[in-house]
């Protein structure tokens, strides 16, 4: 995880404190050799996993500071890991991949209709209505994920040998 020769282009940005997924974050990584930022407010305690590829980051507390910290440096040949559909608006902004942890790929063809419906659903729990938050993650939400995360790494590794690659400090 660092801009020494031969170091992996791409790295996994995990917007940490909700993320349900991090250990199929962590194998999927491992078996591609790439750098793995956990982002966390420290809101919700997150036990470092002892892995040389991973990097716990806690940031301050407040509104968007993980969303901050990694849309500042996520790359157009990472990838971001989040339900929070902002931020994966500005990772995509930023060229970057952006991933639910369902398994969604949050694209430029569909990132808008979300924000809409995210600004519906909120405006709706003004309103009264509506709300319970998400429903629990799934075995099969597990499995579309790792089959979504395999695809996604390959596409922003082969983006990374196109070129695309822009070197990061830790």
């Amino acid at each position: 995880m660092s801009d020494a020769p031969g170091a992996p282009p791409t790295a996994i940005y995990v917007d940490a404190d909700a993320c349900p997924v991090r250990e199929e974050i962590y194998r999927v990584a491992a078996r591609h050799g790439l750098g793995v930022f956990v982002v966390s407010n420290g809101s919700r305690p997150i036990r470092p996993p002892g892995l040389p590829h991973v990097r716990m980051v806690v940031v301050g507390q407040g509104a968007d500071v993980a969303d901050d910290w990694i849309a500042e440096r996520v790359t157009a040949t990472d990838l971001c890991v989040t339900a929070d559909i902002p931020l994966a608006a500005r990772c995509l902004a930023k060229g970057a991949r952006a991933l639910s942890h369902t398994g969604r790929l949050w694209t430029e063809d569909n990132i808008g209709n979300a924000l809409a419906g995210r600004e519906m659903a909120r405006h709706l729990r003004e309103m009264g209505l509506g709300g319970g938050g998400p429903p629990p993650l799934t075995k099969a939400d597990r499995s579309r994920f790792l089959d979504a995360l395999e695809t996604t790494v390959q596409a922003a590794l082969r983006a990374a040998v196109r070129g695309a690659h822009q070197p990061r400090r830790l």
